[in-house]
């Protein structure tokens, strides 16, 4: 059967946007990857009513259930960080993934919160590895002056999916139970799998980039390959912004030899003596720690504060979503447009901007019960938080060299993820037993937007450090060629 001709349309414009088959099918893939993440996180917050009857537990018991996943991740992401640094990462992917799918069944037939406890540690174990893996490859899949603008559809995969485990999970929840809300899950989690594995693996450095307009994906340059050079001379519009301010690297920070070869500790302690890379990474953490307890008890707080149902509030959570998505795509295209035009921090200023006028928008989208007046101001506020993370994720690989990527989103992920492992508790502990009331989670809510305030100051540091350790990391990579050549 012939598909329609608009049908044909769309798919050949998506094609276009993202450079054609091969580049869509890799951002696709990766963005899946974290999609799968969200949607389960997206499961506990739409059903966190059914388990908390369920299981007869409250808001600090669900707000465990989501910081558990968190807390096990953190622990295992810098040793993830290694083995991504080292071996075939969409294997390291694949294997996680399908490990994923056997927690997540695991979830769905809990006999006891106990049992739902335990399956979701086990998760978190499984969620540490797409933070490293998906950065590195992403570095390598694509090239420098486009990172910020691939990195949007990628990380638009995880808000998608949170939408849809929200909706999706709502929806069949309220149908069928708690339980075939993560059921479902487990279908899209093994075609994925098969999906990773066809995945092939590029060459390390940036050598293995898809070409604009590649149509099959496994004519990726230096396919598997690991070549320990890295092509310093690359067009890479963020150092020559820096080279034409005349802005010198840190000598000090400078690296000689081939940074795979660095023992895991001396690695980690290079990772936090570049400033812009602790700077990101706190700012990072505190974004993720004010989303994470959001989402968390989003379908609490709409169905209470704004008086919809449980189906109604999945529904608007995937509408404001959509802003968030909306935010993702535009805010790397415009952070890349900067920098095309020699705007050396144009990386860390749109994230920067975003982070301080998001506050501006949701307070009063919180504090008012006028679901009309909320939604709008909602909506854009999450179009400022998700526009955020693109330019931010490619100004962290443009801080570092290529061969450390896998360690440094170790280290990033694994501070982040201890934010976002606080969250949910702190978020559920300070509503349940600090505030109390019918309209504590709305003073919690508000409470915790000084998080993001913190995070906007932050990224005014970032603009001044960034430039110097783009420049520092251009100097490594040309010093690791010439002395590995």
């Amino acid at each position: 059967m012939k598909r329609p001709a608009s049908i044909d349309r769309g798919v050949q414009r998506v094609l276009h946007a993202l450079g054609g088959a091969a580049r869509a099918r890799a951002v696709l893939v990766l963005g899946a990857v974290l999609g799968l993440d969200g949607a389960d996180k997206g499961t506990v917050s739409a059903m966190a009513g059914p388990i908390e009857a369920a299981f007869r537990v409250g808001n600090t018991e669900i707000g465990l259930l989501a910081s558990v996943v968190s807390l096990v991740s953190a622990v295992f992401t810098v040793p993830v960080g290694v083995l991504t640094d080292r071996v075939t990462r969409t294997r390291l992917l694949a294997l996680s993934t399908s490990l994923w799918v056997a927690a997540t069944a695991l979830s769905a037939v809990s006999p006891s919160y106990t049992w739902l406890l335990v399956s979701r540690a086990a998760l978190g174990a499984v969620t540490a590895t797409a933070g490293p893996t998906v950065a590195s490859l992403v570095g390598d899949f694509f090239p420098v002056g486009e990172r910020a603008r691939m990195y949007g559809p990628v990380l638009a995969g995880e808000l998608v999916g949170t939408g849809v485990g929200f909706a999706v999970s709502g929806t069949v929840g309220s149908a069928l139970g708690w339980r075939f809300a993560f059921w479902w899950l487990v279908v899209p989690g093994v075609l994925l799998v098969w999906a990773v594995v066809r995945l092939p693996e590029p060459a390390r450095g940036g050598q293995g980039r898809l070409r604009s307009g590649q149509d099959d994906v496994s004519e990726v340059r230096g396919s598997g390959a690991e070549d320990v050079r890295t092509p310093a001379a690359e067009h890479n519009p963020a150092v020559r912004a820096v080279e034409a301010g005349g802005v010198p690297p840190h000598e000090n920070l400078i690296l000689h030899g081939d940074p795979r070869a660095l023992p895991l500790g001396r690695a980690v302690r290079y990772v936090l003596r570049v400033r812009t890379n602790v700077v990101l990474i706190v700012a990072s953490a505190l974004g993720y720690f004010f989303f994470a307890g959001l989402r968390s008890f989003a379908t609490l707080f709409t169905t209470h504060h704004y008086g919809v149902s449980t189906a109604v509030a999945s529904t608007l959570i995937l509408v404001v979503g959509v802003g968030a998505v909306a935010g993702v795509l535009l805010g790397g295209r415009v952070a890349d447009r900067l920098l095309g035009r020699n705007r050396a921090n144009a990386r860390v200023l749109v994230p920067t901007v975003c982070l301080l006028a998001l506050p501006l928008l949701v307070a009063p989208a919180v504090h008012t019960t006028n679901l009309a007046l909320a939604l709008p101001l909602l909506v854009c506020g999450t179009a400022l938080l998700g526009a955020a993370n693109p330019p931010l994720d490619a100004a962290r690989l443009d801080i570092m060299h290529p061969f450390l990527w896998g360690r440094a989103e170790g280290v990033r992920t694994m501070l982040r993820t201890l934010g976002e492992a606080a969250a949910p508790t702190l978020f559920g502990w300070v509503s349940g037993q600090v505030l109390g009331g019918p309209e504590a989670l709305q003073y919690t809510l508000l409470l915790f937007l000084l998080p993001l305030v913190a995070a906007g100051a932050l990224g005014l540091v970032a603009m001044r450090t960034y430039p110097r350790d783009v420049a520092t990391a251009n100097a490594s990579a040309e010093a690791v060629t010439a002395n590995t050549s």
